[in-house]
């Protein structure tokens, strides 16, 4: 049982908590959050509440923590946990720039801890047999990718919830729900090169944008198109294209409270397929998985190069928003 504190109390990190109480390998033992409602749910739960974070680092029943903080927060608090010798999970991204999240990596190596990110979509039983089609070869090489992660949740947010902020979420919807559909496309492609980003307010009173297109392409090939939308009801969808097939995942409802996916494939030379798939805790299978690797049990399955290929192409797309041009991928060391 690995013994953790949340820390961020928000949306978000009210879920992981009760997400948690339900699992057999991570146990809450603190909370922490800066604000009134978060010590009235800590009260809820009866859990034991901090007002900072260096409270709960200096915790000894606190094995690791889980970040459900504002993003540009990310960087320095892995640090932090790191060298307090804390296992860390945090949700996405990891940090903003590359040079950021090479900063946390080389922390949590030197200190001997592991790290974990909350990209739950790579746990989701349709994801996973999809790329298993990739890696026997059953859809051929990889080609294209067409991918869409949009909703409606952000619109009853006040304006100054930092979600809503240039800073947190400098191209939109990018941060919320397109970063899911990066790190997907860069684990069927690996590294991105180049990135063209456009990011509009058409369609809500959201002025850091509501709606974002991005092309990505990537160092061995293959393009990634992604979709992500503030102002429209819940829709998800992740599609490969390879030279002998193609498989497309849509997801039923938000992963929030997933109700299921439909799974349809298309083989050369084979009839199409279309199955449903049941829901399945991707959230919590993601979160039980840093338990174990943190308890040395098994390796954490998302790679540390990919996490890193993710924050960089992350980079490029909020600068080419930004330029309105197309931007190379920073992969330097």
């Amino acid at each position: 049982m690995l013994k953790v504190a949340v820390i961020g109390l928000g949306w978000w990190g009210r879920i992981i908590v009760d997400v948690l109480s339900r699992s057999d390998r991570l146990q809450v033992v603190r909370v922490v959050d800066i604000g009134e409602a978060g010590r009235a749910f800590a009260a809820e739960r009866s859990l034991p509440f901090s007002t900072r974070f260096e409270e709960a680092l200096a915790d000894p029943a606190v094995q690791g923590v889980v970040l459900c903080t504002p993003h540009t927060l990310h960087t320095d608090q892995i640090v932090a946990a790191a060298q307090a010798g804390k296992h860390v999970f945090c949700e996405k991204p990891l940090s903003m720039t590359r040079a950021d999240v090479l900063r946390a990596s080389a922390a949590v190596d030197r200190a001997g801890v592991t790290l974990a990110v909350g990209h739950e979509k790579r746990f989701e039983p349709p994801i996973l047999e999809l790329m298993r089609l990739l890696q026997s070869g059953a859809l051929g090489t990889p080609l294209q990718v067409e991918a869409n992660f949009s909703q409606d949740k952000f619109l009853a947010l006040q304006p100054d919830n930092w979600r809503l902020s240039g800073q947190e979420a400098p191209a939109g919807p990018l941060t919320a729900t397109g970063i899911h559909l990066l790190d997907l496309s860069v684990g069927v492609f690996g590294e991105a090169e180049s990135v063209f980003t456009s990011v509009k307010q058409l369609g809500s009173g959201l002025t850091n944008g509501d709606t974002l297109a991005a092309l990505v392409t990537f160092k061995r090939g293959g393009h990634a198109l992604i979709s992500a939308i503030l102002a429209t009801p819940f829709a998800g969808r992740f599609a490969v294209y390879g030279s002998q097939g193609w498989a497309e995942v849509r997801d039923k409802t938000h992963p929030e409270a997933p109700e299921g996916w439909t799974f349809t494939t298309c083989l050369r030379g084979q009839p199409m397929t279309v199955i449903d798939m049941p829901p399945a805790p991707a959230v919590l299978h993601n979160l039980e998985a840093f338990a174990d690797a943190a308890l040395g049990r098994a390796p954490y399955p998302v790679p540390r190069e990919q996490m890193i290929a993710n924050v960089s192409a992350l980079e490029a797309v909020i600068r080419s928003a930004r330029s309105g041009v197309l931007e190379a991928v920073d992969n330097r060391s």
